[in-house]
């Protein structure tokens, strides 16, 4: 039903955590199942220095906050902003229709928490 990668990132989670004094901070909940995600960003010169997320959810919400956070630190926050959904859901080798859900609330967490960057940076 999962990919190698989806049980590893949700095994082994990556960035897991809080960054004190975030630059931004996003969180989304989904209102399908209530997964919740919670992301915040250290930004440096506009390029994601650093990521940490909370989740609250199944497997593949877990392993969708891992993927994202591996695939945006180091990128501009317009990189950043780019990343989609079926990203997520495709670097980590697919997920089960039922599941697709799960990689929508890593994304745009994201999305939130620069989002919320900008407006305070503006």
């Amino acid at each position: 039903m999962y990919s190698d990668k989806v049980i590893d990132h949700f095994t082994n989670p990556r960035n897991v955590g809080e960054i004190e004094n975030a630059d931004g901070v996003g969180e989304k909940v989904s209102s399908s199942c209530g997964d919740r995600m919670k992301v915040f960003l250290k930004v440096e010169n506009d390029i994601i220095e650093d990521v940490k997320f909370q989740t609250y959810g199944c497997g593949a919400a877990i392993a969708s906050s891992s993927m994202m956070s591996e695939l945006v630190i180091g990128k501009t926050l317009q990189q950043a902003l780019d990343l989609t959904n079926d990203q997520v859901a495709d670097a980590l080798g697919g997920l089960p229709a039922p599941k697709l859900h799960c990689s929508n609330l890593a994304a745009d967490a994201l999305h939130e928490a620069i989002k919320n960057y900008q407006e305070t940076n503006a």
